[in-house]
């Protein structure tokens, strides 16, 4: 069945949604959407646990990471154990799940764009400025243009 071009799809999700921001942080909620997300991206990450905190201790330069401060960052009951902003950039560096920037992101509005997709944004920021631009022409167009030449 050939689908309608002009029907939409109900079940369909922006591939970058739009967002607003909370007024204000459910901090228990929030800490484990964050703890649940890293959870995710350790299952999907073709590294094992050791291999994830060696990798994020090379990453910082240091001696070692261990595997149970990795545990208790994505363990939802370790409450005051809550992983730094630079421990996470070496976190999402060692299991490549890039996605968590967008996740932790999201509670601020933001949308993040990886790669490519930057370049996409800025290509449709590109042409609305030309149909903006267009537009201008064809309104300065409306108006006869008077040369006056002066001898």
């Amino acid at each position: 069945m050939i689908s309608d071009p002009y029907q939409i799809d109900m079940f369909a999700e922006p591939v970058f949604p739009v967002r607003e921001p909370v007024e204000s942080i459910d901090i228990d909620r929030y800490r484990s959407k964050v703890k649940r997300a890293m959870a995710r991206a350790i299952r999907e990450c073709p590294h094992s646990r050791p291999v994830i905190a060696a990798r994020m201790a090379q990453y910082l330069g240091l001696p070692n990471v261990s595997r149970a401060s990795l545990d208790a960052y994505t363990a939802e009951s370790k409450s005051s154990h809550d992983i730094s902003l630079i421990r996470f950039t070496a976190f999402v560096h060692a299991t490549g799940a890039m996605w968590l920037w967008d996740e932790v992101a999201s509670i601020q509005g933001v949308t993040v764009l990886i790669g490519d997709e930057a370049r996409l944004a800025e290509l449709a920021r590109l042409q609305q400025e030309r149909r903006r631009i267009e537009a201008e022409i064809r309104r300065q167009r409306q108006r006869p243009v008077e040369i006056k030449r002066v001898r």
